[in-house]
């Protein structure tokens, strides 16, 4: 069957205005809840400078740092600068206000780095950002700005205070916390709906802080899934089939923030092992969010390896490549190559599986192979698995369509180019479709390229 595609690029944002953009961050997961290993808890210095140079490969600027009140967390700082410094690549830091943090010791630990030539400014300020923090009352936030400054440090403090998600409560917030500057908003997913995530909340708040007069910036989250199986309340996905691509294009074309923060980096780990029944709300335990290669050396934990062995995201990083340059530029960037990244879960919606528990919201997600085209011309892109097969004429920049399951078993997905009749490139998926069996409840995607 033929399929129409969404083109993108002139076809669709044609002569938007520019985008006043500053940067693109990507949350590092430095951290994650008690009772799991840390990210970076193996990380040494050439751990981060791999990542930095395939952030920057990207035009990725730098990365936030979330950080939790951990000794391990605190000691691969000294590691994770080094290696900014000789790079030229810029962090700042995320406190994670999930944690017990006394605010003393985060006024030493801004201060410590903010003098290093790779900490972050937002208008001569030093940026700091959280995850969560609302907890604390204006009060808490007005001193560690105060003591900061009392050391000769000025802050440009933008939380995500995630509890406020409502668009029609920015102006509360904004009169709550007289003492924050910016916003963050971390929501960059839907909210249990079978819908595409809209712009409201970002527009609210981002308009909240120029009515409240503040300096900014408004940080805006942007982030391809969210699917997570660690059991019971943390079992959940997220309607997310097309988001890494709507949401680039609601920050180019609507929102227009002053920062993109890609949610996550490399959110690929960890699982709990003990006092799971305490957690409600967490972001920081495998939501499959992650668009790093997964490196070998961090521990996963118990469960993580499950839904994240095996299923890479690393070519979504050249779909973030090609939307990076459009909102740091304001022009639609030029195809030099022809691509197709092509993304699809390994088991269909309604497959019963072995373990685990069946997340929530599991029927939003289609039983479909997703396919990104960027073509230097006109071209058709034809996907087939097992007896489906869908085509859909995709235009010289960038085109999305998709092609359901097979009703059949082990299909491997087969994703071609074709140009005048010749199929000009072509490739197969990272793994086939199992529709017989299923191991462990995995909504994770895979994600590959055909180049």
């Amino acid at each position: 069957m033929m399929l129409s595609a969404v083109a993108l690029g002139l076809q669709v944002f044609l002569l938007t205005s520019r985008v006043n953009a500053t940067a693109v961050f990507a949350h590092f997961m430095a951290s994650t809840l008690s009772y799991c290993v840390q990210n970076s808890y193996s990380y040494g210095p050439s751990d981060w400078a791999a990542d930095i140079a395939a952030a920057q490969a990207i035009g990725i600027d730098g990365f936030a740092l979330n950080t939790a009140v951990d000794a391990y967390e605190i000691s691969k700082y000294p590691d994770a600068f080094a290696a900014a410094e000789a790079a030229n690549f810029q962090m700042f830091i995320s406190f994670d206000m999930t944690y017990d943090w006394a605010e003393a010791d985060m006024v030493s630990l801004v201060q410590t780095y903010a003098t290093s030539s790779s900490y972050y400014k937002w208008n001569g300020n030093s940026l700091v950002s959280t995850f969560d923090g609302d907890a604390q009352d204006d009060d808490f936030w007005a001193g560690f700005k105060s003591d900061l400054a009392n050391e000769g440090i000025t802050i440009s403090l933008a939380p995500a205070f995630i509890d406020y998600r409502d668009p029609s409560e920015a102006t509360t917030m904004f009169s709550t916390y007289t003492s924050i500057d910016g916003f963050f908003n971390w929501w960059s997913w839907p909210a249990d709906v079978a819908a595409d995530l809209t712009t409201a909340t970002d527009l609210a708040y981002q308009a909240g802080i120029s009515a409240a007069g503040r300096s900014g910036p408004y940080i805006m989250a942007v982030s391809p899934w969210q699917f997570k199986e660690l059991g019971g309340a943390n079992d959940w996905v997220e309607q997310s089939d097309e988001l890494w691509k709507y949401r680039w294009e609601q920050a180019i074309s609507d929102v227009k923030p002053d920062i993109v923060e890609i949610v996550t980096w490399n959110d690929y780990g960890s699982s709990i092992t003990t006092e799971l029944s305490l957690i409600s709300m967490d972001h920081s335990l495998g939501e499959s969010h992650y668009i790093s290669d997964i490196n070998p050396i961090v521990n996963l934990g118990d469960l993580a390896p499950l839904y994240v062995d095996g299923f890479d995201h690393g070519a979504w990083r050249t779909m973030a490549q090609y939307y990076i340059s459009w909102y740091k530029t304001g022009s639609v960037p030029a195809i030099t190559e022809d691509q197709v990244v092509y993304w699809y879960r390994a088991y269909p919606k309604a497959i019963t599986c072995s373990e685990g528990d069946l997340p929530r919201n599991s029927e939003y997600p289609a039983d479909a192979v997703f396919a990104f085209s960027m073509l230097t011309s006109p071209a058709t892109i034809t996907l087939t698995v097992g007896d489906s097969s869908a085509s859909f004429d995709a235009s010289a920049g960038v085109a999305i369509g998709s092609v359901p399951f097979s009703t059949q078993d082990a299909q491997t997905p087969v994703i071609s180019i074709v140009r005048d009749g010749t199929t000009v490139k072509s490739g197969t998926g990272t793994k086939a479709i199992s529709t017989s069996s299923c191991p462990y409840y995995n909504f994770n995607p895979l994600v590959g390229i055909v180049q």
